[in-house]
């Protein structure tokens, strides 16, 4: 918002900038900017909204955050994934797949409506101050939760919305943000162990940030109606359209980008209960390679391979428990077609003038990695 980049930082002097921000914090000057809003595509369609702060108040939430987070992280419950020092979504897929393992197959397949956007103020600052007793730090987190927000209109057009009259929301894209919704969902899963529903219900909770899965024996329509009771209390709702009951051992479900459910082996034709990438995963895997290896690619191959095993990597390295053959051969034959396609135009082949590139060339001679090959986690031994 205040059109300051990375550069101008230094070009300026990125020491004499912090001792900038230092001074005005120390005086109690500071006032954040506004916040500007982006809208990015959702995976499942639709659109989601980032507030996107200066990189002044970045730092300064930065600053804030590695002081607040060892005092708010002692208090988090140990079923949270989302956000958190020495924590992942891997954790999470693990968990959740070891619960299945051990019966919990009643599933409560959970979505919260506009969870970052509805967070009540008062209320999630009630829950700061129960760790936090700073009043400058409060102070700051209050400012930034009032900080006015620019959006732009169908007609291209700037406005400001929110600011001090704002009572609920904390903008994604924020720094301070993802603790701040790990602090106010934390409120749910205390609720769900003091009240002992794991026991009444049968039932285990698994949350990464707003997403969330209640695994049970024979109760996820109770858990559901639960859930829903102690959101609307918390001034929260679960989305009805999107969160379903599933039974685990006939249907699949997906969470954080896996799949779980019933399997198949393809070895002894048995069925299991097992985890792997989804449908939508691999298919935004193929859309975005399909997007890199267009056949009018001219760039030199060097590049475009070096690029293309970046991603393919990266993308293993989550999508690397369970039952992965299927998918990272559906994504091999996905690249091995792409480059084909891609050489053939650049080098004028015929078809016919394509065996030359076989799978072997492809994931051999050329250089690009075959997902095959690479190790997999399997589930831990004993789970049922």
């Amino acid at each position: 918002m205040d059109g300051v980049t990375f550069a101008d930082i230094e070009a300026a002097g990125r020491e004499e900038w912090l001792a900038g921000i230092g001074k005005t914090l120390r005086e109690r000057t500071y006032r954040p900017d506004p916040v500007r809003r982006v809208m990015i595509p959702k995976p499942n369609g639709g659109e989601r909204p980032l507030g996107i702060p200066t990189i002044r108040d970045r730092v300064v939430q930065t600053a804030v955050k590695l002081v607040i987070e060892p005092i708010i992280e002692a208090d988090l419950e140990p079923n949270a994934y989302g956000y958190r020092p020495r924590r992942s979504a891997g954790d999470a897929v693990e968990a959740v797949h070891g619960l299945l393992r051990r019966g919990y197959t009643d599933v409560v397949d959970a979505d919260l409506t506009k969870y970052f956007d509805t967070i009540p103020h008062e209320q999630l600052m009630r829950s700061v101050a129960r760790r936090i007793v700073d009043k400058d730090i409060l102070r700051l987190i209050k400012m930034w939760l009032k900080a006015p927000v620019e959006e732009t209109d169908k007609d291209g057009g700037k406005r400001l919305t929110g600011g001090k009259r704002s009572k609920q929301g904390t903008p994604q894209g924020g720094v301070i943000s993802p603790l701040l919704a790990n602090l106010y969902m934390n409120r749910f899963l205390k609720y769900w162990r003091l009240t002992e529903q794991g026991c009444r219900l049968k039932a285990h909770v698994i949350a990464y940030a707003d997403d969330f899965v209640i695994l049970s024996r024979g109760h996820a329509a109770e858990a559901k109606a639960w859930a829903r009771a102690v959101m609307e209390r918390l001034g929260l709702s679960l989305n009805e359209t999107k969160t379903c009951l599933r039974n685990a051992r006939q249907e699949r479900f997906d969470f954080l980008g896996y799949s779980f459910g019933p399997h198949y082996s393809a070895r002894t034709g048995g069925r299991y209960l097992g985890a792997s990438p989804s449908k939508k995963s691999v298919t935004r895997l193929k859309t975005r390679i399909s997007t890199m290896l267009p056949r009018g690619n001219n760039a030199p191959w060097g590049d475009i391979c070096k690029t293309l095993n970046r991603v393919l990597k990266g993308w293993s390295r989550y999508f690397n428990y369970g039952s992965c053959t299927p998918a990272y051969r559906a994504i091999d034959n996905h690249v091995a077609s792409r480059v084909r396609h891609l050489l053939v135009k650049r080098h004028k082949v015929s078809t016919q003038g394509t065996r030359w590139l076989t799978d072997s060339t492809i994931f051999g001679e050329l250089g690009v990695v075959r997902l095959r090959q690479l190790p997999v986690r399997r589930p831990a031994v004993g789970l049922g």
